[in-house]
């Protein structure tokens, strides 16, 4: 088995409307696979069709080689799931209800609980109905976390944690990939996805528009490109440079600033021709990547290849 996660036409509707609409994707085993859409996207869709919480209208899903609704049982105990809308009894302490699914899990030792609740600063001793929105979702991670699942899937996991606890909680998926086991994160935080995916899926109105590595999706984009000469040169001299748009120099003649896309290979050759003193290139970020994809019209999946 070399995929996690194998998804092929899958499709919901509800009613006239579509939730989600022929999505065909692999997860491969030990990646860590950012989705990314806005609320709405077919995101919690996707999870739950994985998870036999919801049933599809077309298509099929593999996940850890079973079928979700055949095999629900031997599935979910190798699974840690985190709720995009995660509820737990409020009249439970922390600790009694984090023990309470570990003994449904079959044990979990209370040194992993432990560990876990104190790298995220969750205190074990209080009410649940007294925890604020980010320490319930705190406890959510713990559960999902705590018995070391081959699959961690979470919906947008990061929702009301502060920044310092994000921070801990990609150590905890970076610590999760490096072990060999899979993370599919659902998100709509650009940076979070950025910092830890190996590669990004992003989906708009039920369908997959684009799937590669943070650093593929950048590569047909768009980058800002400042250029500074030690003598004067002409926005001529670039003209032609395949890949190079929006020239415009300086008064001096000597920074010139351009738009640049696709290979830098030909503008850099161009640049050689030159004696260069300094050179900046912004790259945009994932958050602009992911906008792109929702303006204009409709676009098809751009891929990497997906393993046989």
């Amino acid at each position: 088995m070399e995929k996690a996660i194998e998804l092929r036409e899958l499709t919901k509707t509800y009613g006239p409307r579509r939730g989600l609409t022929g999505l065909t994707l692999d997860v491969r085993i030990g990646e860590v696979f950012g989705f990314l859409g806005p609320n709405g996207a077919g995101k919690s869709t996707t999870i739950r069709l994985l998870l036999d919480l919801i049933r599809p209208t077309g298509g099929t899903a593999t996940v850890l080689g079973l079928d979700p609704h055949h095999d629900g049982v031997e599935l979910r105990s190798r699974v840690g799931y985190l709720a995009g809308d995660f509820v737990c009894d409020g009249r439970q302490s922390v600790r009694g209800y984090l023990r309470f699914l570990a003994a449904l899990r079959g044990g979990v030792p209370q040194g992993r609980i432990d560990d876990l609740a104190e790298r995220l600063g969750l205190d074990q001793g209080a009410r649940i109905k007294k925890l604020s929105k980010g320490n319930r979702q705190k406890v959510g991670l713990v559960q999902a976390f705590m018995h070391a699942p081959e699959l961690l899937i979470l919906d947008e996991p990061s929702s009301g944690l502060d920044p310092l606890v994000q921070q801990t909680f990609l150590g905890l998926v970076t610590e999760a990939a490096a072990d060999g086991r899979t993370v599919f994160m659902s998100s709509h935080i650009m940076s979070e996805v950025e910092a830890v995916a190996d590669r990004v899926g992003i989906i708009r109105d039920g369908r997959l528009v684009a799937l590669d590595t943070v650093a593929g999706l950048r590569a047909g984009t768009v980058r800002d490109i400042e250029v500074r000469f030690a003598r004067p040169v002409t926005a001529a001299a670039f003209a032609g440079v395949d890949g190079a748009g929006r020239l415009a120099l300086d008064t001096t003649g000597t920074v010139l600033t351009c738009q640049l896309t696709g290979s830098p290979d030909a503008f850099v050759k161009a640049l050689a021709r030159h004696t260069v003193t300094g050179f900046r290139a912004i790259e945009p970020a994932l958050e602009e990547l992911f906008h792109s994809y929702y303006e204009g019209a409709e676009a098809a999946p751009r891929t990497t290849p997906q393993p046989a």
